[in-house]
């Protein structure tokens, strides 16, 4: 969505927590400043202080912004360097990821303690379909409540929840009841809630679109559902324009998936200052393999295709991929990929950005390991496995490749990993 995120928080009592929930039985729960509120649940002392999670260096990105921090205007996505602009007193943090897949993890085991299907869309929200759950634990509304109140408890953080008979409207639902609260939809009013709403609360209008949208006066959801649709086709195209139509009209036929699938895995990091250094790329590189094989391994895939991504000192982003006869989840083999794709680069070009991605994912279970002939019976693959319990013990930092063991660079920032 758009600017939807800034929608006003509901108070009108139609749709409030003690709606009707009859015939809203979906809903979407979706963590308030996931990060930044994992990070204040480790350091109580940062409770009602601004603080900001993300890429601390020059050049760093914001990904996480308590609330105390959004009253000074910072939102996730903004460069750190404009957060410490508007906001110079906050609690400047750098992700630990870690710590937040373990708190995700126990977030989504309450959500299915309550229902198998749950759709996670990321680490910090998920769709829930609690129609088959009334039974047991009574209305939607009452559901979300006892999320909540679980998740408060046992998590020593706190999330919104929407209510609503389809996944866009819930989706909307949470985010007017931000932060810290509950909002129901009732089915048989969708068009009352949604027709106010600003255009760009609708999934896929952003900037572009809604500015081209509003040029034909097309300020509200309301005035783009009864506009013709050949005039949302001038300004957002066909295949957009009956997307948006339908859910102008609160037309969302998608059901609750609980299998959701990673497209791909991937890290990577943005300098501080633009690298040259044939030798620091190299590393880099390593490192970031390191990484992707151990996400990929925590998760039990293997991937087919691995790709390369290099911004360029003046913005230009290059992206080169090369597909595996074999699918992979070693650091190694993604490695050698990505270095042989940079090599094939004009080596006179600074680097601003790297980034190391793998796609084509399978389980790694269910892909048949092919035997190379001559090959010895252990090779990378178990030496990483090794190297993942060694790290599990005692900590990453303790074991990786001899080139990497002790580094420590302080003009990079990593980035968070993108779905």
């Amino acid at each position: 969505m758009g600017r939807s995120q800034s929608l006003p928080r509901g108070g009108d009592p139609r749709f409030g927590p003690d709606a009707d929930d009859s015939a809203s039985g979906i809903l979407h729960v979706d963590m308030d400043a996931f990060f930044a509120s994992v990070e204040v649940r480790h350091r109580p002392e940062l409770r009602g202080r601004p603080v900001v999670v993300g890429g601390v260096g020059p050049r760093g990105v914001v990904s996480s912004a308590s609330y105390e921090a959004r009253r000074y205007g910072v939102r996730s996505a903004m460069p750190t360097s404009r957060a410490r602009a508007l906001c110079p007193h906050a609690v400047y943090l750098p992700p630990d990821f870690a710590a937040y897949t373990a708190a995700s993890r126990a977030v989504m085991q309450i959500f299915r303690d309550v229902t198998p299907l749950v759709e996670p869309l990321s680490l910090d929200e998920a769709f829930l379909d609690v129609t088959g759950a009334r039974r047991l634990f009574g209305s939607p509304a009452a559901i979300a409540r006892l999320i909540r109140r679980r998740v408060a408890e046992e998590q020593g953080i706190t999330c919104s929840v929407g209510v609503a008979p389809s996944k866009f409207v819930a989706k909307l639902g949470s985010t007017r009841a931000k932060p810290d609260g509950l909002l129901v939809v009732p089915a048989g009013q969708v068009l009352d809630f949604l027709h106010p709403l600003p255009v760009d609360a609708l999934w896929g209008v952003g900037e572009k679109a809604a500015e081209s949208l509003r040029r034909l006066g097309l300020a509200t959801v309301g005035d783009l559902a009864e506009a013709p649709l050949g005039m949302v086709r001038r300004a957002v195209g066909e295949a957009s324009a009956e997307h948006l139509h339908e859910l102008a009209w609160g037309r969302d036929p998608r059901r609750v998936s609980p299998e959701h699938v990673d497209k791909s895995i991937g890290a990577e990091v943005t300098f501080d200052a633009d690298v040259g250094d044939p030798l620091e790329i190299r590393r880099t590189l390593l490192a970031l393999s390191e990484k992707v094989g151990v996400r990929l391994r925590r998760s039990e895939q293997v991937g087919r295709t691995v790709s390369l991504k290099v911004r360029l000192a003046d913005f230009r982003t290059v992206n080169r991929s090369r597909t595996l006869g074999v699918p992979t989840d070693t650091a190694r083999e993604m490695f050698d990929t990505v270095w042989a794709l940079y090599t094939a680069l004009d080596p006179s070009e600074r680097i601003r950005l790297l980034g190391v991605r793998v796609e084509g994912l399978a389980s790694a279970q269910e892909t048949p390991r092919q035997l190379t002939l001559g090959a010895p019976e252990h090779g990378w693959r178990e030496a990483e496995a090794a190297a993942d319990a060694a790290a599990a013990r005692f900590g990453r930092s303790v074991i990786g490749p001899a080139s990497l063991l002790g580094r420590h660079d302080p003009r990079r920032n990593e980035n968070p990993p993108r779905p």
